[in-house]
């Protein structure tokens, strides 16, 4: 169980900003695994909502989610990647959401409560279980969402929907592609923003598959639809 609050618009389990701030990079999990690639690791499990430190809106209607523990969170890389988890009572996929502070271990995914209780007994608590990043079930195109406050001096954008992580937003900014950072929150942040007009997008997946996008302009708390979707690989 952990103990979570709403700062500035966002979910953070409490202990994450100290943490944060005495630490820098979260990166230390290494590289993002391979699809399919299985690893062992153990499970817990939280008062989820499908909100969290990967920023995205909460899923009363979808709570297959978790959390992943900080070394392999990797400053967001891992938001919206979806984990197949196998545990004794069964296998089921699951969406990260957040990050675990209090998940120490390389392999530590703290489920929802519902989500935990598919796979395993609650009353285990902390159990043993291998798992892998797989696709995931997201009909439809990918989705860009610009954050609350975003304008064209300054635009802060997240890619929603994804079937495989995404681990690159570049804009076309005076005649060349500007690849955007990825803040910790899960959005991808221009600090001198992306100007008036339409906006051209780029996307690349972990297997490097590239989607590009042209949105009408910069919006406030708006989201729009690409115009396709990454192949499964």
């Amino acid at each position: 169980m952990r103990t979570e609050r709403l700062v500035a618009g966002r979910w953070f389990a409490a202990p994450l900003l100290w943490l944060l701030a005495g630490c820098g990079d979260t990166s230390s999990g290494g590289p993002l695994l391979p699809l399919g690639e299985y690893q062992n690791g153990l499970i817990t499990f939280y008062d989820a909502t499908g909100a969290g430190n990967c920023s995205f809106d909460a899923s009363p209607n979808d709570l297959d989610v978790a959390a992943i523990n900080i070394g392999q969170y990797q400053k967001s890389a891992m938001c919206g990647a979806c984990a197949e988890v196998e545990g004794p009572l069964g296998t089921l996929r699951v969406r990260i959401v957040d990050s675990c502070p209090d998940c120490p271990d390389k392999g530590h995914l703290d489920l929802s409560r519902s989500a935990f209780a598919k796979i395993a007994n609650p009353v285990d608590g902390r159990v043993p279980v291998r798992w892998r990043m797989v696709t995931c079930n997201t009909p439809g195109p990918v989705r860009y969402h610009f954050k609350d406050g975003s304008n064209p001096w300054w635009t802060a954008i997240q890619v929603r929907n994804h079937l495989v992580p995404v681990t690159k937003l570049e804009a076309w900014k005076n005649g060349a592609w500007v690849s955007l950072p990825r803040a910790d929150y899960n959005y991808f942040v221009d600090d001198k923003g992306l100007g008036s007009g339409q906006v051209k997008l780029r996307v690349t997946a972990l297997d490097g598959q590239t989607l590009e996008d042209t949105l009408p302009g910069v919006g406030d708390n708006k989201t729009f639809d690409g115009k396709a979707q990454f192949r499964a690989p």
